[in-house]
């Protein structure tokens, strides 16, 4: 058939100019383009809709962007239509491109067809809006991707591959080795051999390691709930166990704050252990419960693709219809939970004040006393108590809402990392900006030039490029930073290559770095010897 005297766009098979995808199939008057490979023979033209499968694997093997695909249902027709394919001959060419995507994620492949189904509806309806969701929850905590956690006195860290490896302070058994003796050598958790770790928590004394098949192993201080130096959790496990009372939940991220761990599923539900007093979580339950309990209110029915615990606090990005949000619960001293108030809050509440400054968040950090987003324009707000010039607006006043960090204006933001009055900034060209308090030369800024000054602990009031990390010329993707109000503060920065430097307190061997006999910290990064590409 002549493509001519059809009236459905055609497009030919070859020779088609380099343009964006979605602009090569949303035009509906496809220009025709002659090309010549057997003499000067012309080939014929399909008609666009006479072989929607080539479309589909087109619009699957690009992995359009979900907005990328609502863009072409609501510019073209053509892909609103039903398409006749299994496993639903009603869906739409792109609604079908959105659940090819999906299927290739790890955490959906398991899922079974009424759990996809539930999770659709918990999203909103729409196939597009899950592969958003999981997309989101991939990018914004490096779950099923190599990362490092600077825990208080120990650390983890996590190949691409999911070994895990720990060292530092082990008092409580917390590096998970079989033992209670320190170690700055990292080491692989052996037990753990042959299961694939896919993201990590630490806090004082304990460790939580969550595996591709959603199961959860801890280490350390047996409480959930214990403060860092509180009078729970006196037993000790030295190697890693698996949590019980986790085992029907599929967990796909952790995050220990003091007083209460909380955890994320894979359906995005959020799920809590002790402080559960009702004026904490909303829970009635006694503080050392090792039951998880869902977290009530208003994220019941909205699905979260990030945790993030500060000091008594939490904060959950959220994926609804209408774009992200963040939500926060817990205490509100200082003005960490970002409502313009400093009063606690026992259920989750959405903070509004991203919707004023027009800002879509992707990815929530939060540090004892302060709270950092990273929006998806590349802008970033903190908020929380101010001390040191942590927030980064030159002061060290309180914000008890989220404030754009003006003196980041030029820079595009991917990443932030947030601890105890300190912050770290990631660009989109691998550049790290710190700022915050200089204390255990866990900011980088320390210099010889510094030193020689006398000002090698200063604290900064406004963010300044790690030119440490800069001199390294390699790309940093990661940054993590102790969070922790009992425990000298040190950082991990790792590159894109898989390369882990350490900076900052190391009296425990919490670096991964031998230190001389008279020294507790490293002012400049140092190569770790792992890999953890």
């Amino acid at each position: 058939m002549d493509a001519s005297t059809s009236r459905t766009s055609s497009v030919q098979f070859h020779n088609i100019a380099e343009q964006p995808i979605a602009a090569t199939i949303v035009n509906s008057t496809f220009q025709r383009q002659v090309r010549h490979c057997f003499g000067n023979a012309t080939p014929g033209e399909f008609p666009l809709s006479a072989n929607p499968s080539i479309v589909l694997h087109v619009l699957t093997g690009c992995n359009l962007d979900p907005q990328d695909l609502a863009t072409l249902e609501a510019t073209c027709s053509f892909f609103r239509q039903p398409a006749n394919f299994a496993p639903d001959n009603e869906l739409s060419l792109a609604e079908l491109a959105a659940l090819d995507m999906c299927r290739k994620r790890a955490i959906f492949k398991p899922m079974t067809q009424e759990q996809c189904h539930d999770l659709k509806q918990k999203c909103g309806g729409s196939w597009k809006l899950v592969l958003r969701f999981l997309l989101a929850g991939e990018a914004c905590s490096r779950r099923e991707k190599s990362h490092a956690v600077a825990g208080p006195g120990h650390s983890i860290a996590v190949s691409s591959k999911g070994g895990a490896y720990s060292f530092g302070s082990n008092s409580s058994g917390q590096l998970g080795n079989g033992t209670t003796e320190e170690e700055w050598r990292p080491h692989p958790i052996r037990s753990l051999l042959g299961i694939r770790v896919i993201q990590a928590a630490v806090g004082a004394g304990r460790t939580m390691l969550i595996s591709d098949t959603g199961k959860v192993y801890a280490f350390g201080k047996e409480s959930f709930g214990e403060a860092e130096y509180g009078v729970q959790g006196s037993k000790v496990v030295t190697t890693p166990q698996l949590v019980e009372s986790l085992k029907d939940i599929f967990v796909v991220q952790a995050a220990i704050g003091n007083f209460f761990t909380a955890v994320l599923s894979r359906e995005g539900r959020v799920y809590t252990f002790s402080w559960g007093n009702e004026t904490k979580l909303g829970h009635q339950t006694e503080q050392a419960d090792l039951e998880p309990r869902p977290l009530l209110g208003a994220l019941e029915n909205i699905p979260v693709v990030q945790i993030a615990a500060g000091y008594c606090y939490l904060l959950a990005l959220a994926c609804q219809p209408s774009g992200m949000s963040v939500y926060s619960v817990g205490c509100g001293l200082g003005g960490k939970l970002g409502h313009g108030t400093r009063t606690d809050e026992k259920v989750p509440r959405l903070i509004e004040q991203f919707r004023t400054l027009n800002i879509q968040p992707a990815v929530v950090a939060a540090g004892a006393w302060h709270a950092a987003v990273v929006g998806k324009d590349g802008r970033v707000c903190t908020w929380g108590w101010g001390r040191y010039g942590c927030l980064g607006h030159g002061n060290e006043d309180c914000e008890s809402a989220p404030k754009v960090v003006e003196a980041l204006s030029n820079v595009k933001a991917v990443y932030v990392a947030t601890g105890d009055y300190t912050t770290f900034v990631v660009s989109d060209d691998g550049s790290v900006y710190s700022f915050g308090c200089g204390e255990s030369s866990s900011l980088g800024h320390n210099t010889a030039a510094a030193e020689a000054q006398g000002n090698r602990h200063s604290n900064v009031l406004f963010p300044e490029v790690v030119t440490s990390l800069k001199q390294l010329n390699e790309r940093v993707v990661q940054i993590s930073l102790t969070n922790s109000i009992y425990w000298n503060a040190h950082t991990f920065a790792l590159t894109e290559s898989g390369k882990l430097y350490a900076f900052g307190a190391g009296d425990k061997g919490q670096l991964g770095v031998e230190l001389s006999a008279n020294q507790t910290e490293r002012a400049i990064p140092e190569r770790v010897d792992i890999d953890l590409s």
